[in-house]
């Protein structure tokens, strides 16, 4: 196991580049079709009929629709739930493809993967800048007294809630800078950001995912693992922008960049 960060940092690098362009990752993804926009419950390019009822999805197919539900096929009516595992494991499958049921803020959706995706096939890897230790440093987590949640814009154009935990405070090339970050399950931190580089030789924002911090706030904030979103592999996540204060002025020339 090694300890230089250099090596780490390309173990890690390596890792990332194999796991989105897995059969059923992020390239893999087809589309993102919301039930409430298919009245008629007839999806493009998806067999069955997808409808809601309260708090699931109803599918219908026949025979010829091809589907099966957990890998038998599948004729008849059924209630589903939203998929919450792995995409792999997506109960519906029509063939090779997963059909992952998902729902935001009480709409339903259903997401189309497909192992031969063009984006997935046309991959050539990810644009990362090789670790440099200055964009490596301390950070201090202060959580809000409550959670806040903002409405921000997503990358399909809707609006959304995003949850907040509190603001994460670091010093960068002498600039004093904060985040307003989320707290996940884990006790990790996520953040939502954009900076001078974004939609120039950066995607236009990107994801930074610092570890949970210590019983005094501290974590690291190490900005050589800053993550392209998954809308940035496919048109068809609903990725949510920055929120206010996200915007940092200096120039994060570190991390995944773009696509190459």
């Amino acid at each position: 196991m090694t300890t230089d960060a250099s090596d780490e940092w390309k173990q890690w690098h390596e890792r990332r580049t194999e796991q989105v362009s897995e059969p059923y990752g992020p390239l893999a993804l087809n589309g993102t079709y919301w039930l409430e926009d298919y009245p008629e419950g007839l999806l493009p390019d998806i067999p069955g009929r997808w409808t809601t009822d309260g708090d699931a999805v109803v599918l219908t197919a026949a025979e010829d629709d091809g589907l099966t539900v957990d890998s038998k096929p599948f004729t008849g009516e059924i209630r589903l739930d939203a998929d919450p595992g792995a995409v792999a494991d997506a109960r519906v499958a029509a063939g090779e493809r997963r059909l992952v049921v998902l729902v935001r803020e009480g709409a339903w959706g259903v997401r189309d993967y497909d192992p031969a995706a063009q984006a997935r096939q046309a991959f050539k890897g990810i644009d990362a800048t090789p670790h440099d230790p200055r964009w490596s440093v301390e950070g201090h987590f202060t959580p809000y007294g409550e959670s806040r949640t903002v409405r921000v814009e997503n990358a399909d154009g809707r609006h959304r809630g995003l949850g907040l935990g509190g603001v994460l405070a670091f010093t960068l090339d002498g600039q004093d800078l904060t985040l307003q970050v989320s707290v996940q399950e884990d006790g990790s931190l996520w953040a939502v950001f954009a900076d001078a580089t974004s939609g120039d030789s950066s995607y236009h924002f990107r994801f930074l995912r610092p570890p949970a911090p210590d019983a005094d706030g501290r974590t690291t904030v190490d900005f050589n693992r800053a993550l392209l979103p998954p809308c940035a592999f496919a048109d068809h996540f609903i990725c949510p922008f920055p929120p206010p204060g996200n915007t940092l002025h200096a120039a994060i020339e570190a991390g995944e960049r773009t696509l190459l």
